[in-house]
C-alpha cells in the first residue's frame, strides 16, 4: 500500500506562487508516473500534469503550460508542483496521483484559491 500525502496549497491573490508537495510512503515502487489533478467546484477531476519515475519525461495540460513545472525527489520520496501567475481559475482541490501498472492511488487534496 502506498500512503500520499499532499500539502502546500492556501489562499492567495492572482499572480502569486505556490508550490505544492507530495509525500509518498509506505510499500514504494521503482516505476511508474506521478501526476497532479485538479477539481474545481461542481467540476470533474481534471488532469494538471504527470512526471515519470526518472523525471525525464513531464507532461503539462494546456491550460498550465508555462506557469507550473512538476518536478521530484526520488530520495524524499516527494513529487513537487511549482505554480507560478496563477489565475482565479486555478483554484480547485489538488490530487497527487499515482499510478503503477494497473494500480492508482490517490492523496486526500489539497485546497488552492486564487483571489482576484
Amino acid at each position: 500500500q502506498v500512503q500520499l500525502v499532499e500539502s502546500g496549497g492556501g489562499l492567495v491573490q492572482a499572480g502569486d506562487s505556490l508550490r505544492l508537495s507530495c509525500a509518498a510512503s509506505g510499500r514504494t515502487f521503482s516505476g511508474g508516473v506521478t501526476g497532479w489533478f485538479r477539481q474545481a467546484p461542481g467540476k470533474e477531476r481534471e488532469y494538471v500534469a504527470a512526471i515519470s519515475w526518472s523525471g525525464s519525461s513531464t507532461y503539462y495540460t494546456g491550460s498550465v503550460k508555462g506557469r507550473f513545472t512538476i518536478s521530484r525527489d526520488n530520495v524524499r520520496s516527494t513529487v513537487y508542483l511549482q505554480m507560478n501567475s496563477l489565475k482565479p481559475e486555478d483554484t480547485a482541490v489538488y490530487y497527487c496521483n499515482y499510478k503503477f501498472r494497473t494500480i492508482t492511488y490517490w492523496g486526500q487534496g489539497t485546497q488552492v484559491t486564487v483571489s482576484s
